[in-house]
């Protein structure tokens, strides 16, 4: 079975829209996912933007969250507060 990660916020590959990111209201994008095991425990995520700053001009990957240790929400498709676990990226304050 294949671990599915997916947004309804955002197309893959896709902009995020403003309102998730620092220029906007800086939300948390709904995450949803498949294929978790049922005995899983915990989960880990790291998100990372390979084209930072500007797509245009990128200069480095960029971290945004390193998520480590926090246990699967049920069901699967909820809108996600920055879990207590989680460290944030350099760039988020």
């Amino acid at each position: 079975m294949t671990l599915t990660l997916t947004s309804p916020a955002f197309a893959h590959n896709g902009a995020m829209p403003v309102r998730l990111t620092c220029d906007g209201q800086d939300l948390s994008p709904e995450l949803r996912w498949s294929g978790l095991p049922a005995d899983a425990k915990s989960l880990a995520l790291i998100v990372d933007d390979p084209d930072a700053p500007d797509p245009a001009a990128p200069r480095m990957t960029w971290v945004h969250w390193c998520c480590t240790t926090f246990r699967p929400p049920r069901p699967a498709s909820r809108q996600l507060s920055l879990p207590a676990l989680c460290r944030r990226g350099p760039g988020r304050g």
